[in-house]
């Protein structure tokens, strides 16, 4: 996460003549928690024999600090303090060479931010609507959106402005029908003081259609007559690799599936084991993405039916390619993907 510090200005008393030519204040009065503080910079800019910042913060914290240097040399003096907005009173005192010293009011106000966080939740994201939602952990600002599809064109590259919603409100997205598939949607939140924080999504899919390998009753090692079927099914993954792996790091998914004939308990392991027996398969014709597998067993059917019922199309496999783990609406559990 990246943060933009700003520049802001200190409400100061006219300074005397000696002051003008002798010194400079600034201050950094916005930061961000964990990275950095809020700061009183002082410009040394003719000779001086030493300098004081006396200070009280709102809640009574006293900061006293003593410095010297060279014309040209900023002292930077951080104000540690905890998160939130807190203001300052106090003055700088200079000595000058001829023993002579003056003071300089200060009252500024300084901003100690935590972490700024964007939420973007799977079932916010509707690439076929071109819509999506997200949350900030602070008033919303404005947002940086840019879609990219697989045509190597974006469909929206611009700026969304927003009105300072507070924390946690859903706010919408949306980009205009274009050639394609979504491939990439890039996110950059700012909130009302300019703090940022972003996000990649890869909100897609591609599902490989391929022939069923057809295996032995209760058994998941893969007959020789079906390794056909595999290598088929191999170019087809290849294929879908080399076009979409250019725009992120993929992922190949297999995901076994059983019908109802059989204990419930011993159709999720055997379709376990089928998957990984795909995914091996594969590998061994030369995958080199990662390769992840899950076992569903007779709970998640593609024809629904009765208990004890033999029925060809539940008996499958899924192959699919994506960036992220991908949501499967009619899982009947949340996947645990193991790693081939």
């Amino acid at each position: 996460m990246t943060h933009r510090l700003l520049l802001l200005c200190l409400a100061l008393a006219a300074p005397l003549p000696a002051f003008a030519d002798a010194i400079r204040v600034s201050l950094e009065g916005r930061a961000a928690l964990g990275e950095n503080l809020p700061a009183l910079l002082v410009h040394i800019e003719e000779p001086i024999a030493g300098f004081e910042v006396k200070l009280k913060r709102g809640d009574g914290k006293v900061v006293e600090v003593k410095g010297g240097g060279k014309p040209g040399i900023t002292r930077r003096i951080e104000l540690e303090q905890p998160e939130g907005r807190f203001h300052y009173e106090g003055e700088l005192v200079v000595r000058f060479p001829n023993a002579e010293s003056g003071s300089l009011p200060l009252s500024f106000d300084t901003e100690l931010y935590g972490a700024l966080s964007l939420e973007v939740r799977p079932e916010d994201v509707d690439v076929e609507g071109r819509t999506l939602r997200f949350r900030l952990s602070r008033p919303a600002g404005r947002v940086e959106l840019t879609v990219l599809m697989d045509t190597g064109k974006k469909a929206f590259e611009g700026e969304v402005p927003f009105k300072g919603e507070p924390a946690g409100t859903p706010l919408p997205l949306g980009w205009p029908a274009a050639e394609g598939r979504v491939m990439k949607i890039t996110l950059r939140a700012f909130d009302t003081s300019d703090f940022y924080t972003g996000v990649d999504l890869f909100p897609w899919r591609v599902d490989i259609p391929h022939e069923e390998v057809g295996f032995a009753s209760g058994r998941s090692d893969i007959p020789a007559a079906e390794r056909g079927k595999l290598d088929r099914s191999h170019a087809l993954i290849a294929e879908a690799l080399a076009k979409y792996g250019r725009f992120a790091a993929v992922r190949l998914y297999v995901l076994g599936h059983t019908d109802t004939v059989g204990a419930t308990a011993d159709n999720r392991k055997l379709s376990l084991e089928r998957a990984r027996s795909i995914a091996s398969a594969f590998r061994k014709r030369g995958l080199k993405v990662p390769i992840f597998y899950e076992g569903f067993g007779e709970e998640s059917p593609l024809v629904p039916t009765p208990d004890e019922t033999a029925e060809a199309a539940n008996r499958r496999a899924e192959y699919i390619i994506a960036v992220e783990d991908p949501v499967l609406k009619q899982a009947p559990f949340a996947p645990r993907w193991r790693k081939l």
